[in-house]
C-alpha cells in the first residue's frame, strides 16, 4: 500500500455512527489502507465488536461512544481524539436518524425540529469544531453520507430527504470556505444499500424498491463497502482534486432506468 494514491498511513479518521452498516464498512477500509480510525456510535460494545475487527486485521483503532444529537458529545469526541492522536486527518458524518415515515402533513413538528437537528445542525457544528484544527496543519478531508433521496422528492420521508439535501450544500460551503486552506468536502449519496436501516426495503420482494432494483443499469442491491470504497477514495490522495461533489453511489438509478421484463402469458 506505501506509495499508493490510497495509502491513508499516519492519517487519523473519525467516522460517526462507524459500528454498523455502511459506517462499519467505511471504518474498517479506512484501517485497511492505513489510517488510525476512531469508531464511533451511541453504543459503546457494537463500537468495541468493530474496533476488535479492525485490530485483528492489523489495524489500529479506538471505541469512542458518542450521541451526535448531543453537542457535548461531539465536543468530547473531538477533544479526547485529539489529546490522544494529535489531531483529525479525515472526517466521516455518518451517523443521522429518520423517526419518521409518512406524509410529511402527519409528522410532529417536534419530530421535523428533531431530524433537521441532529442531520443537518450537529453535523455542521462537528465540522466547525475539526476544520480549524485541519487548516492548522494544511490539510483534511470532509466526508459526509447524506442520500440519493436528498436528490428526489418523497411522499414518506420528506423530513429526512430535506436534511440529506441539506448536508450536499453544506459539503459545498465547506469547500468553498475552506479550499483555500487545501480541506476538501465532499458527500456521498448511497442508493438502496444492503443494511438493517434499510431492511425492511430489501427484505420485502413484493415492495416497490425490491422490484426497482430490476430495473437498475446495474442490477443489484449496493452493499457497504460499495459505498465505503468511494470514501476511501475521496479521504486519500486519489481524490485529492475532488472537492464540493456529492458522489451517487446507486447502482445507475438516477441515469436510467431499465424496462421491466414483459410477462409472459399465463405469467
Amino acid at each position: 500500500m506505501a506509495g499508493s494514491l490510497f495509502d491513508l498511513t499516519g492519517k487519523v479518521a473519525v467516522v460517526t455512527g462507524g459500528s454498523r452498516g455502511i459506517g462499519r464498512a467505511i471504518s474498517r477500509q479506512l484501517a485497511n489502507h492505513g489510517a488510525r480510525v476512531v469508531v464511533s456510535s451511541r453504543k459503546l460494545d457494537a463500537c468495541e465488536q468493530v474496533v476488535g475487527e479492525i485490530v485483528a486485521g492489523g489495524g489500529t483503532a479506538r471505541a469512542r461512544e458518542c450521541h451526535v444529537g448531543n453537542l457535548p458529545d461531539l465536543e468530547t469526541l473531538v477533544e479526547r481524539t485529539t489529546e490522544e492522536w494529535g489531531g483529525i486527518d479525515i472526517l466521516v458524518c455518518n451517523a443521522s436518524i429518520n423517526p419518521f415515515y409518512g406524509p410529511s402533513a402527519d409528522m410532529p413538528a417536534e419530530v421535523f425540529d428533531r431530524i433537521i437537528t441532529t442531520n443537518v445542525t450537529r453535523t455542521a457544528q462537528l465540522c466547525n469544531l475539526v476544520l480549524p484544527q485541519m487548516a492548522q496543519r494544511g490539510q483534511g478531508a470532509v466526508l459526509v453520507v447524506s442520500s440519493l433521496g436528498g436528490m428526489q422528492g418523497t411522499d414518506v420521508l420528506g423530513a429526512y430527504n430535506i436534511s440529506k439535501a441539506a448536508e450536499m450544500q453544506l459539503v459545498r460551503n465547506i469547500a468553498v470556505e475552506w479550499g483555500p486552506r487545501n480541506i476538501r468536502a465532499n458527500c456521498l449519496a448511497p442508493g438502496l444499500i444492503k443494511t438493517d436501516f434499510s431492511r425492511a426495503l430489501w427484505e420485502n420482494p413484493g415492495s416497490a424498491y425490491f422490484q426497482s432494483i430490476r430495473q437498475l443499469p446495474l442490477q443489484r442491491i449496493g452493499t457497504p463497502d460499495d459505498v465505503a470504497g468511494i470514501a476511501v477514495c475521496l479521504a486519500s490522495d486519489a481524490g485529492a482534486f475532488i472537492t464540493g461533489q456529492t458522489i451517487a453511489i446507486d447502482g445507475g438509478k438516477l441515469i436510467g432506468r431499465l424496462p421491466l421484463p414483459v410477462p409472459q402469458d399465463g405469467g
